[in-house]
C-alpha cells in the first residue's frame, strides 16, 4: 500500500491553519473563492483518471494533492467523488440503527467520548438494556426500511458474560426483524472475534478514529495499533470491518491524509465518518466545530481515497454540515445512520429518508466491492 512521504513536508492549503499547528475554525472571514488554476484543475484531472479509468486507489502524494487545493476546488472534488461513488458503488445508500445497549461507566479515555468513566460529564453508567428493549429498538430500525442494526456497548472489551449476552442477542435480532446484525464492544481477543464470527455476527465496528500519528493526543489508555489489531481480528474470521473517523479533534490536514492511507491498508467495508460534535466536561469540550465547507471537502476525500468503502454519515453532521447534509449526500456519501446516535440527537428519520426521495437515491443493503 501507498504511504504518506515522511522525506520532505507536505504543502496543504491555507485555510486559518497550517499542517503543523492544531486544527481551529480561522476567527476571521475566508477569502471568496476563485475559479481554478490550470495546475489546480490538473489535479483533479489526475485523480478522475486514476479512479475512473485507470480503476486504482489514489497514493498519499495524490490525496496530499487534493487536500491542498483551495475552497475553489470543493464542489469539483465532490462532483468528482460523487460519479466515483456511483462508478465504484452503485446508486444504493445503505441505512443503519444503532443503539447504545451499555452506556457509559467506560474506563477509556477517549477524549472526545462522554462515556468515559474518566471526565465528569451527565453521561452515567447504566446496566446492559433488557432483551425487549433491544428487540423494540431493532423492530424500529426495520420499519424505517434499514438493513442494519448495531448494538454498541461502552467497554474497553467484551467480559464473558457480554460475550453471552450478545451471543444470545445476535441471532434473536437476526430472526426477529431480518435485520444484519453488527456489534462495537471494543478490543477483541482472537477467540472473541472467531466466536461472535460463528455467532452471526455480520459487521463488527472499531473506529480508529484518527492517524496513528495523532492518536496519543486524544487517547492514551490503549494505542491505535492495538485497535488495528482488533480490526485485522475482525476480517481473519469474516466479519466484515466498520472502522470509522472522528474528524475536527485538532488534528492537521496532514494527519487526515495519513488516516485516509492507513485505511487503506485496513480495507474496511465501512468507514463512518463523524464530526466532533464537543461533549460537557470532556477534553475537547472547547473545540470548535468543523465548518460545513471543510466537512464537505473531506467527504469527498474519503470517498476519492476509498473509493469502494461503504462512506456512512454519522454522528456530527447535524451541527456540522446543518443546511448542506444534502450536499454530502452527492459528495460520496452512501449511508445513513437514522436516528439519535449514542448519547446525542440526530434529526428525524422522516427527514433523512425524504432528503433521500429528493435526491432520487434508492435504500438498499450494501456489501464490500474491493
Amino acid at each position: 500500500m501507498c504511504d504518506v512521504p515522511t522525506a520532505t513536508p507536505l504543502t496543504f492549503r491555507s485555510s486559518g491553519r497550517s499542517s503543523a499547528s492544531p486544527s481551529t475554525e480561522s476567527t476571521s472571514p475566508p477569502p471568496p473563492q476563485a475559479p481554478l488554476t490550470q495546475a489546480e484543475r490538473a489535479v483533479i484531472s489526475g485523480a478522475e483518471r486514476a479512479l475512473l479509468d485507470e480503476r486504482r486507489l489514489l497514493n498519499g502524494d495524490e490525496l496530499a494533492g487534493l487536500a491542498g487545493l483551495p475552497d475553489g476546488a470543493v464542489m469539483a472534488l465532490a462532483s468528482l467523488a460523487h460519479q466515483v461513488r456511483l462508478e465504484w458503488c452503485g446508486p444504493e445508500v445503505e441505512i443503519e440503527g444503532i443503539l447504545s445497549a451499555k452506556t457509559g461507566g467506560c474506563p477509556e479515555d477517549c477524549h472526545f467520548c462522554s462515556q468515559s468513566s474518566r471526565f465528569d460529564t451527565p453521561v452515567k453508567a447504566t446496566p446492559f438494556l433488557d432483551t425487549e428493549e433491544v428487540l423494540a429498538a431493532a423492530r424500529e430500525t426495520a420499519a424505517l426500511g434499514a438493513s442494519e442494526f448495531c448494538i454498541v456497548l461502552a467497554v474497553r472489551g467484551p467480559d464473558e458474560r457480554t460475550m453471552q449476552r450478545l451471543l444470545e442477542l445476535v441471532p434473536l435480532v437476526g430472526s426477529e426483524t431480518g435485520l444484519h446484525v453488527a456489534v462495537s464492544a471494543g478490543v477483541l481477543t482472537a477467540d472473541q472475534a472467531k466466536r461472535l464470527a460463528e455467532g452471526g455476527v455480520h459487521r463488527y465496528n472499531h473506529n480508529v478514529e484518527t492517524a496513528r500519528s495523532f492518536f496519543p493526543s486524544v487517547v492514551t489508555t490503549h494505542t491505535w495499533d492495538e485497535r488495528a489489531e482488533t480490526c485485522r481480528l475482525v476480517k481473519d474470521n469474516g466479519m466484515e470491518l466498520c472502522c470509522g473517523a472522528l474528524i475536527g479533534m485538532g488534528e492537521t490536514d496532514a494527519q487526515r491524509v495519513e488516516l485516509l492511507v492507513q485505511l487503506q491498508d485496513l480495507e474496511p467495508t465501512e468507514v463512518p465518518i463523524n464530526f466532533l460534535n464537543p461533549r460537557p466536561g470532556t477534553p475537547l469540550a472547547d473545540r470548535p466545530v468543523v465548518g460545513a465547507w471543510e466537512a464537505v471537502r473531506w467527504i469527498a476525500l474519503f470517498r476519492l481515497a476509498l473509493p469502494s468503502v461503504i462512506l456512512r454519515y454519522a454522528g456530527g453532521r447535524e451541527v456540522t454540515l446543518r443546511d448542506l447534509q444534502a450536499i454530502g449526500m452527492t459528495a460520496g456519501i452512501n449511508a445513513l445512520i437514522v436516528g439519535n446516535y449514542l448519547t446525542t440527537l440526530g434529526r428525524s428519520s422522516e427527514e433523512d429518508l425524504q432528503m433521500l426521495t429528493d435526491l432520487r437515491m434508492p435504500i438498499g443493503a450494501l456489501t464490500a466491492v474491493i
